[in-house]
């Protein structure tokens, strides 16, 4: 990847027949499967890629996850995942995802998870980013106020500083 990041690309994804619940809305666990998918791909957007993966035995793994359902995803939508780093540190990275679909004016569902960069060795173990993915994560920061505006009200994640 070269030159600033100001933004991920958007995640597309269909939705499978298999996926839909008998009222005909997609069930909740697949939510989580279109999320990890988007965060797979913000990940190859980032250098958190398979080749960087295998290189240096690091990758991310979910601490934790809050998903707020807002509107029903039917079998005929296609879901548009919105990725947006919400805050990071040397090691942690907190993510919102939005899910839309042309037929909804609003998100579908909101999602934010807080990630851990893990060296995967025979006792993983949290490690600092890299520069160059520090420097990327900067870059895609939101504002502040629009991380604090992600979610709707809950108990919220956050970074705690030490």
């Amino acid at each position: 990847m070269h030159g600033s990041v100001t933004s991920l690309p958007p995640y597309r994804c269909a939705i499978e027949a298999g996926w839909i619940d008998y009222n005909g809305h997609l069930r909740d666990a697949y939510y989580a499967v279109i999320v990890s998918s988007a965060i797979d791909d913000a990940m190859d957007h980032l250098g958190l890629d398979a080749a960087y993966r295998q290189r240096t035995r690091c990758t991310l793994y979910t601490l934790e996850q809050h998903f707020h359902f807002l509107h029903e995803v039917k079998a005929s939508d296609e879901v548009t995942v919105v990725t947006s780093v919400l805050d990071f540190d040397r090691k942690r990275l907190h993510v919102g995802c939005r899910l839309t679909c042309a037929r909804l004016a609003e998100p579908a569902a909101v999602s934010d998870v807080m990630l851990l960069h893990v060296h995967q060795g025979e006792t993983p173990a949290a490690t600092p980013f890299p520069e160059e993915v520090a420097s990327k994560l900067e870059s895609l920061k939101t504002a502040a106020a629009s991380a604090e505006a992600f979610a709707p009200g809950s108990r919220k994640i956050e970074l705690k500083r030490r």
